[in-house]
Formats: structure tokens, sequence, C-alpha cells
């Protein structure tokens, strides 16, 4: 194991263990879906269309990384959203929930109610979704999304979701 992962991994463990502990837990109900290690996070490949990180666990869906019209918009959206294809979605949506990890590393124990809990609002209330649509914003725009897609490409070196529409 390289240095740095070691490191990763140990400061998730303590600074960061509620969201790990969580993570540990998520996991273990999906230990049997595949899995791959990238740049120390344990990456799990389920069902559900959202993706969710948790310490260092980070859960996607593998699907997206073809065309698919209920994940991306077919048409490109209003100039100020960035159009992003079907095929890079799952690199992009890797980059963006990496950077929930290294937000997790910041905030330790204040990820949850600072990243987790207002996220989760965001995304599955319906009063904020119905804005989204009816204003074709992204998802992306709120604050802790914004801020995991930019620590994600400072420290991966490729893009992340920017302001994509996703349903």
């Amino acid at each position: 194991m390289h240095i740095r992962h070691a490191a990763y991994l140990l400061w998730q463990a303590t600074w960061g263990f509620p969201q790990t502990f969580a993570g540990a837990c998520v996991f273990l109900t999906h230990a049997r879906k595949p899995h791959f290690v990238h740049h120390g996070a344990l990456v799990t490949v389920w069902k559900p269309r959202y993706g969710l990180s948790l310490g260092p666990f980070v859960f996607m869906n593998a699907s997206l990384d073809v065309a698919d019209s209920s994940a991306v918009e077919e048409a490109p959206p209003p100039p100020f959203v960035e159009y992003v294809p079907g095929k890079l979605l799952n690199d992009r949506l890797l980059v963006h929930e990496y950077g929930h990890t290294i937000q997790s590393l910041i905030l330790g124990p204040l990820y949850l109610p600072v990243i987790g809990l207002p996220s989760a609002i965001w995304l599955n209330t319906p009063r904020f979704s119905n804005r989204r649509h009816n204003a074709q914003a992204s998802y992306y725009a709120f604050y802790t999304e914004r801020w995991a897609n930019r620590l994600g490409e400072r420290i991966l070196k490729r893009p992340s979701m920017g302001m994509a529409l996703i349903d």
C-alpha cells in the first residue's frame, strides 16, 4: 500500500470516523458487489442511480458510462450549464465523489452535518428537485457539490461533473 493511501485511510478512520463508520456499514450491505480502489478510496459499483461518499467509501452506478437519456439531458442545456455526454459521466462522477472524500478529510466529524445532510436534502426533497428542473439548474450548483467538484479536480487533475444536468 502506498504511504499516501495509508495516511488517507488512517485520517479517514480517525478524524472522519462518523462517516467512515457509516460507509463501512453501507459497504457491508453491498460487499458482494464489484469494487476497486481509486487513490485510496474503496469504490463499490451499486444499483442506485446516484453516487454516495462516506469517508473512504464511494458508491456509484456503473451503468452511467453509456449515453442514457434518463441520466443526461439529450439536447445541450442553456449556455450556463455544461452538457456532459453519457460516456464521460462515470469518470467525471468518480472525480466528483472523490472530492467528497477530501471534504471528509478536511471537515472530519463536521462532514455529515455540513456536507452529507444538506446534500441529501438537496437531492431528495421534491421542492428542490422541482426547483432545479423548472430552472434547468444543475444539481452540482449547490455549495456541497461545487466544492466536491473543485477538490476532486484539484487532486486528480481531471474534469468533474461541472454544471451537468442530471436527473
